[in-house]
């Protein structure tokens, strides 16, 4: 009954409370935009900058089975963490990654190497407010490099791109899957992420194509 008029098993979504839907649509529509449409045009690369951090352990997805199934799970807390720059023209991804933490220096280093790989080209970065990123030594190392940071409104991981690529990596290579030592872990984690470009190219420029959803006709539930 529910299929024949029309309506889908649907896993829901989140919408952060404190979004501001008509913040969200000003910044897309005037500034990001703006930018997306020169990126097309080859006059500049714009990339959508955000950290993952992977912590080792058991990621469990869905499976059909005919019983309830387990899968084993490490001991500890060790965390892999990876800095991306993802642009979407030619589906560019650049990253820092390391297993301590993310904070200002790797910014840095991360747009270091941006400016070293796309030194022909003007070079933008949409990046959230993360107190390490939206500080003094970030915003002038990119001013010295020559590269334009433009921020997201608050509360709109919506609106960066990059947060669907974590969640591509989680399903292509964690879920439902077991790695025995930390090492195996990290290696299919960067496995993946050096398939974005080859293996991985036509899914990734169909996940991370950019069309935004700004929730203005969302359907919410408070109760």
């Amino acid at each position: 009954m529910r299929k024949h008029l029309g309506m889908k098993f649907r896993k829901m979504g989140v919408i952060p409370a404190k979004a501001d839907p008509k913040k969200q649509s000003k910044f897309l529509n005037d500034e990001l935009e703006p930018l997306l449409e020169e990126e097309r045009q080859g006059k500049r690369k714009v990339f959508f900058v955000d950290a993952a951090h992977f912590v080792m352990g058991a990621f469990l997805g869905m499976l059909w089975c005919f019983e309830r199934l387990f899968l084993k799970s490490s001991s500890g807390r060790k965390r892999y963490n990876v800095l991306g720059a993802f642009s979407v023209s030619g589906t560019d991804l650049v990253t820092v990654t390391n297993d301590t933490y993310i904070n200002s220096d790797t910014i840095v280093d991360l747009l270091i190497k941006l400016k070293k790989e796309y030194s022909d080209i003007p070079l933008t970065v949409i990046m959230d407010n993360a107190r390490y990123q939206r500080c003094i030594k970030v915003t002038e190392q990119a001013k010295l490099l020559d590269i334009d940071i433009l921020f997201l409104p608050p509360y709109s991981p919506n609106l960066n791109l990059i947060e669907r690529l974590w969640k591509f990596t989680k399903k292509k290579c964690l879920y439902n899957s077991y790695h025995e030592t930390f090492c195996h872990f990290k290696a299919a984690i960067d496995d993946c992420i050096d398939k974005v470009k080859s293996v991985f190219k036509e899914q990734v420029k169909t996940l991370l194509n950019p069309k935004f959803q700004l929730f203005e006709k969302s359907a919410g539930v408070t109760t």
